[in-house]
């Protein structure tokens, strides 16, 4: 994650240790790609929860199309990925805010803020997330 000044157009508010920062949308043409699975451990329907450089993410293979977004729900900081997916929803355990896996958009309170979402690409057996390249 690339930590922002306030001047970014295209950020979004997040929590990390305790202060605000800004990251931006990771674009798909310039992200890094690191593997974080294969296919075969994300089979039709499973979840994968991880830390890569420092983030938690979870990743997602619904109905065969991989989803990345951060374990971390936006009103209160705790973890995200752990709770009901319905569809391309997920709750947050703690206190019911949903997202769309696919985009990390906010869909109910109590949160407001969307959370990290990022590109994902498959290649051969592996599956690979983007994230912000390093300046």
């Amino acid at each position: 994650m690339v930590l922002r000044d306030s001047s970014i157009t295209t950020k979004t508010d997040l929590r990390i240790n305790n202060e605000m920062a800004y990251y931006d949308q990771v674009d798909p043409a310039t992200a890094e790609y690191v593997a974080v699975a294969t296919t075969a451990e994300l089979p039709n329907g499973a979840r994968k929860l991880l830390e890569v450089d420092g983030r938690a993410i979870a990743v997602f293979n619904i109905a065969g199309t991989y989803y990345c977004i951060a374990d971390v729900c936006s009103h209160d900081d705790g973890p995200v990925a752990e709770g009901e997916l319905d569809a391309y929803e997920i709750e947050c355990p703690r206190h019911g805010a949903r997202f769309d896996v696919r985009n990390g958009k906010v869909l109910s309170f109590p949160a407001i803020v969307d959370i990290p979402a990022y590109p994902v690409k498959v290649e051969g057996d592996e599956v690979l997330i983007g994230l912000p390249p390093l300046e």
